[in-house]
């Protein structure tokens, strides 16, 4: 009796014992952040202003970034807000996104395309084993921003770039003023 006894709690303290805790990544936990553009008042610089139709498409991607999630359609890639965050790529270097204001305007005269290149270090950082590596970015301190007119015979909306941080590590402040 007393050995029966004995080999249920060896056999129940081996099972409970290997029980790992579960490998779930808390979505408080914060991970690779989005550089975040603020738009503003080429006029009044201090007054955040949103940009009409709005869609901006990565270098490489055939569609733009999804804004409205529950859109349908085209619309789902448009804006008309003062602020968006945008993913920069983790295995390179450099990122290229196309902004175009106006987007899906029926006259082609009153869409305006620009590029902006974005270009930074990256510092990966383990976080946890569920989460794994988050990366932050670092702006170059020479030529962080290159920003050109598609096509460049065309002028540019954005008539400003201000670098406010140089450093990509939350999406809890602007990194990039653009003043239109």
């Amino acid at each position: 009796m007393k050995k029966g006894i004995l080999l249920v709690v060896v056999l129940v303290s081996v099972l409970f014992s290997s029980c790992e805790k579960d490998d779930i990544c808390d979505a408080n936990t914060i991970t690779t952040p989005r550089l975040v553009l603020s738009f503003y008042d080429i006029n009044n610089p201090s007054i955040l202003k949103n940009v009409n139709q709005l869609k901006v498409v990565g270098e490489g991607m055939t569609e733009g970034i999804v804004f409205s999630p529950t859109a349908i359609g085209d619309s789902k890639y448009v804006t008309n807000a003062s602020t968006i965050s945008l993913p920069l790529k983790v295995d390179q270097d450099v990122s290229t996104y196309t902004l175009i204001f106006n987007s899906g305007n029926s006259n082609p005269a009153l869409v305006f395309t620009d590029k902006i290149q974005i270009n930074y270090s990256r510092i990966n950082s383990f976080v946890s084993r569920a989460c794994g590596f988050k990366t932050n970015f670092s702006l170059r301190p020479i030529n962080p921003i290159t920003h050109t007119a598609v096509p460049s015979t065309s002028g540019k909306w954005i008539q400003y770039i201000s670098v406010e941080k140089t450093t990509i590590d939350n999406e809890n402040e602007t990194h990039l003023k653009l003043f239109f």
